[in-house]
């Protein structure tokens, strides 16, 4: 499959853009700063753009099958509108070019999940991420409202840790402790999945260990 993955230089990205080679999809990864992939492949294109310039975006995901997208804000703590208008732009392209897969990857911390879990994540992590987590709520929304096939993986918390494999899916399941984690490799591996598998389309499924 040709897909092509934005946030591509950041740590859940190139593990998406690393286990996707290796499943034998056709890898385009669109980032700012191409030196920040230093993976080489025979499958991989590297395109050098930015997402507020809508004429990159959509010269990019032209003849592309499915869209993976890890954009996250560049500065925690803060609104980014221009990582939002990135997912207008990526949803714009794709609905001209019938490009109908979309896996995108938002938070466990959006209020319409947050309210499953417990008092840190209702009461404490919301102050201290509000920004991030607004942000995220706002692209959800942008997604939903497109005529897209669309999947929104809300991973809790993350971390550097090795692909296990072993982990929890799904709409409505909650921490098995204070507080959850797992590993981006985990969560590229879920979320390549979502490219072909029709379980949680047009659905919010949380992942967590």
């Amino acid at each position: 499959m040709n897909i092509i993955v934005f946030g591509a230089s950041g740590a859940t990205g190139q593990q998406i853009v690393s286990q996707g080679l290796s499943a034998g999809h056709s890898v385009t990864a669109f980032v700012r700063n191409p030196e920040k992939i230093t993976l080489q492949h025979q499958l991989l294109r590297v395109v050098q753009g930015n997402v507020k310039n809508y004429k990159e975006v959509e010269s990019a995901i032209q003849k592309q099958q499915a869209v993976i997208s890890t954009l996250g804000v560049s500065k925690t703590f803060r609104h980014d509108p221009d990582v939002i208008q990135g997912v207008q732009h990526i949803v714009k392209a794709m609905e001209k070019h019938q490009v109908k897969r979309l896996v995108y990857q938002s938070t466990f911390g959006v209020p319409e999940c947050r309210v499953d879990f417990g008092f840190f994540a209702q009461n404490v992590l919301p102050v201290l991420l509000h920004k991030e987590f607004q942000d995220h709520t706002h692209k959800e929304n942008l997604i939903r409202k497109s005529h897209l096939d669309f999947v929104i993986v809300r991973p809790v918390m993350l971390t550097n840790g090795p692909r296990t494999g072993k982990y929890r899916h799904g709409e409505k399941i909650v921490f098995s402790s204070l507080i959850s984690t797992i590993s981006r490799a985990d969560v590229a591996e879920f979320m390549l999945r979502q490219l072909s598998d029709p379980t949680y389309l047009y659905k919010a499924p949380r992942v967590m260990q």
